[in-house]
């Protein structure tokens, strides 16, 4: 017979936890809130508990605390790894945030999208509700089928250790599957099994790269992580070639005919595909004609083809330091699309009536035909506003031309400058480009300056997209703004905004935060930062505080331009939303039926998660990519010194940006030797408990080439003598 005590403390037990539905409690706090306190009546409490968690009338957490067994919580949504192993969901319907520690993961990885159990808050994680958690209990869609990294040979075994280190797993490899691949090849797997809690996965080899550590298969590398596809498929190629290689003479007649005014274009001297060209023109004493014309894709590449769909699909062009993948064939970016000099093209454009104080006074979007009259680099617009003479190997210049340029150059400094006043935030973060030898390797890496002739292209761009967005918003179609697709950027978090003020009030600047910050304040503040040793580090930690842009079929506004309309509608060679924008555009001026808008209404929002997904895909890529070529750069450099700037710590070391080449590395405490450092988080530094030596965020240090990794994409350096 069991003892007789149990049944009636269980029900005191369970009665409690009722009381505390959302608590959970050490098997002793319990235990001392229910009034026992005997060694001896204790064993009968454990006891208790044991069969009241066998018979699943309780909660039991990680084997410590017990809670009330209520319906569990779950939410749905995608699994991100974190640095130290740790999981994090966020509910796709909820947004709650769910941590799920390393042991509770299952056989989950990196970007499944997965169901987890939410556990009951600790009393002491209230004040924590943001982030609650959990357990992985269902895998409802694996986010990956491929990996890519360096086969290994362990004894008798072959086995895969992953590129992307949130993949924690080694894969297994059986010999059958290697498909030629040799120890220390760069491949790609497909995962086949994918094992069980202390099971490793298996896969077998599709396709080698190269040899790990080597340049070439590490971009190749990336691209594959990122599941970025370098060739077009067949059918697609096939639809490009059909694409008439001249213009239409009924294209002529009903388009706005543009060839006799001077356009011209303004793009990097390495462009091959030309998007965007302007034009400016004077209308009276105080009024100018701007004109931005766009390459009309969208009469290339039609709704609902090969062309089409896989556009959608890449969402946008990745440009890696030695190479492009495109979101359209060649023969559409580089040429029939490309608004290359002397050339018809097929545009579409906005002409903005502007006063000389930058005010838009009217404004029209026509299809036109246009002739590029020059293609300008940025260097070379830059030469003609410092007023000096273009070099003799640039082709002839006319007088005409040369006024268009510092006319435009003029407005484009009043756009500005009304910008700024209106409260737009300016983020002039530093750049690196590559120059490659014969070869294909990176011989200079050199510091990007931004240049006036830059700033004259971008505003012309950001008002003509302010207008169409303006256009969309404005028209109205039965009493509701007509379906658009809108580049919005949302008011930042206040707790990061705050953190923000913290961070900075270490170096003696103030950002008041009371009542939250708007950006005209925000610019103001990073205005004040401008030329200090922490400039950079300080605007890098604000971006990083803000919400980022996306596409959204819903108008917020955009916070960063303190723009209440704006889209993307000048790059549609290169960006899926752009190319949409057009369609839109094109529909309404024809008159687009109710039935059509609402379908826009239903695709919309698909369009723009898939185009922001992309887009946040490409732009790792292209961070990956650019550390693949560093790192090669960087192995011909080991044991020089570099001025550099601390632009990060933690307790294992201190991130360092090289000042004048923009390679980050690390400078770990393990080769800190000349004392013992201690982690002072406050006050963002790694302090010398002997010496009082301090290594702070934006100190500016000299460092030493220690050791280069490729394969992890790393590079360590020391402290340099003196």
């Amino acid at each position: 017979m069991g003892n007789p005590i149990i049944p009636e403390l269980q029900n005191k037990i369970v009665e409690f936890l009722e009381r505390y539905p959302n608590e959970l409690f050490k098997s002793k706090e319990l235990a001392r809130r229910l009034g026992i306190r005997a060694e001896r009546d204790y064993l009968v409490f454990k006891q208790a508990l044991r069969e009241l968690q066998d018979a699943r009338k309780i909660h039991r957490v990680r084997g410590k605390q017990f809670g009330h067994l209520h319906v569990p919580e779950n939410a749905i949504g995608t699994l991100r790894m974190l640095r130290d192993g740790t999981g994090l969901v966020v509910g796709e319907e909820s947004g709650v945030e769910v941590l799920i520690a390393p042991t509770l993961l299952s056989d989950a990885a990196h970007g499944d999208k997965v169901e987890v159990s939410l556990f009951a808050q600790s009393k002491k994680k209230k004040d924590r509700a943001a982030r609650r958690e959990g357990e992985v209990i269902r895998v409802v869609e694996r986010g990956r089928q491929t990996l890519v990294g360096t086969l290994e040979r362990v004894r008798r075994f072959y086995i895969v250790v992953p590129d992307d280190k949130r993949f924690s797993r080694e894969v297994g490899i059986p010999q059958d599957d290697l498909g030629g691949a040799q120890e220390g090849d760069k491949v790609v797997i497909e995962l086949t099994a994918w094992g069980r809690r202390h099971l490793n996965p298996e896969g077998r080899v599709i396709e080698v790269l190269g040899r790990s550590g080597e340049m070439s298969a590490e971009v190749r590398s990336v691209a594959r992580e990122y599941k970025l596809p370098e060739a077009f498929p067949n059918e697609v190629i096939a639809e490009s070639e059909t694409v008439p290689g001249t213009i239409p003479q009924e294209e002529y007649e009903r388009r706005l005919d543009l060839r006799e005014r001077i356009c011209v274009t303004i793009d990097p001297d390495d462009a091959k595909d030309f998007d965007d060209a302007v034009s400016l023109e004077p209308l009276g004493e105080d009024l100018m004609r701007l004109g931005v014309h766009i390459a009309d894709v969208s009469w290339y590449v039609r709704e609902g083809s090969a062309l089409d769909k896989e556009a959608l699909k890449r969402g946008t062009s990745v440009y890696f330091p030695n190479g492009v993948i495109p979101m359209l064939p060649e023969r559409l970016s580089n040429d029939l699309c490309s608004l290359r000099p002397n050339v018809d093209r097929l545009a579409f454009s906005v002409f903005m009536e502007i006063t000389s104080r930058g005010a838009v006074k009217s404004y029209e979007i026509r299809e036109t035909i246009i002739r590029s009259a020059r293609r300008f680099t940025y260097e070379e617009v830059q030469t003609l506003i410092d007023g000096k003479a273009l070099p003799a190997a640039s082709a002839p210049l006319t007088q005409e031309v040369r006024d268009a340029v510092e006319k435009m150059f003029r407005l484009s400094t009043t756009l500005t400058k009304k910008r700024m006043r209106e409260g737009s935030i300016d983020f002039d973060t530093a750049e690196a480009k590559f120059r490659f030898d014969a070869q294909g390797r990176p011989v200079e890496i050199i510091k990007k300056v931004r240049l006036e002739s830059h700033r004259l292209v971008e505003e012309f761009m950001l008002l003509a997209n302010k207008v169409v967005a303006q256009h969309a918003g404005f028209t109205r179609t039965q009493d509701h703004a007509k379906p658009f697709l809108y580049r919005v950027h949302d008011v930042p978090d206040p707790e990061r905004i705050y953190e923000l003020a913290q961070f900075v009030q270490k170096f003696g600047y103030k950002l008041n935060v009371e009542g939250g910050v708007s950006s005209k304040a925000l610019q103001k503040f990073l205005e004040s930062v401008k030329g200090s040793e922490v400039e950079n580090v300080i605007n890098e930690i604000t971006l990083r505080s803000m919400a980022k842009a996306v596409y959204s079929d819903r108008n917020i506004g955009h916070y960063g331009l303190a723009f209440a309309h704006y889209s993307h509608f000048t790059s549609p060679i290169r960006r899926y939303p752009d190319l949409v924008i057009h369609r839109m555009l094109k529909r309404y001026a024809d008159g687009m039926p109710a039935a059509e808008i609402n379908e826009w209404q239903r695709r919309l929002p698909a369009i723009a998660k898939q185009s922001s997904d992309m887009e946040r895909l490409a732009m790792e890529a292209e961070r990956q990519a650019v550390k693949v070529i560093q790192v090669e750069y960087m192995k011909r450099h080991l044991g020089d010194e570099f001025a550099a700037v601390v632009s990060g710590v933690t307790r294992y070391g201190v991130f360092v940006e090289l000042t004048d080449l923009l390679v980050e590395g690390m400078v770990h405490v393990r080769d800190l030797t000349d004392d013992y450092f201690v982690y002072e988080e406050k006050r963002f530094s790694l302090v010398g408990r002997h010496s009082g030596k301090q290594y702070r965020l934006g100190d500016s240090i000299r460092v030493k080439v220690l050791r280069v990794n490729p394969e992890d994409r790393q590079i360590d350096f020391v402290m340099a003598e003196g």
